[in-house]
């Protein structure tokens, strides 16, 4: 069975690009071995973290609770859970997205202010926000 995990927090010291790096190149190598798919975004800065993991409800949970307990990590909020028919990000085994990149009228359509705070959106919201900002980055 499918499922797809929809999380936010915030990391406990400033990410910098050499940080983000190395933590997508051991994602996508540990998602390739269980399955697991999705997309991370980071924002406000690099301090915070948006995240949609899909895969078996066994090895996504796993991966969950690893990074709850990853000391990287602080106030980790789950905004969605749910069982899925298919993947929206089958092709990424962890796409990132770059919101420096980011039009904010994008942002300004899901989000209160340019910038984004994902535990102020509900959790279609934030859905729709990655389907598009996947869709607009991959095609810039």
């Amino acid at each position: 069975m499918l499922v797809r995990l929809l999380y936010a927090s915030r990391a406990v010291e400033p990410i910098n690009q050499s940080v983000l790096d190395s933590i997508l190149q051991q994602s996508r190598a540990q998602n390739a071995e269980l399955g697991i798919t999705g997309v991370l975004c980071a924002y406000e800065d690099g301090n915070g973290f948006l995240q949609a993991l899909e895969g078996g409800r066994s090895e996504v949970n796993r991966l969950y609770n690893k990074i709850v307990c990853d000391d990287r990590h602080t106030d980790v909020v789950l905004l969605d859970y749910a069982e899925i028919h298919e993947r929206r990000f089958a092709n990424w085994r962890m796409g990132r997205i770059d919101l420096g990149r980011v039009n904010p009228s994008v942002l300004l359509r899901y989000c209160e202010h340019p910038r984004l705070d994902p535990t102020s959106l509900t959790a279609r919201a934030a859905m729709a926000m990655l389907e598009e900002l996947t869709s607009t980055l991959s095609s810039a």
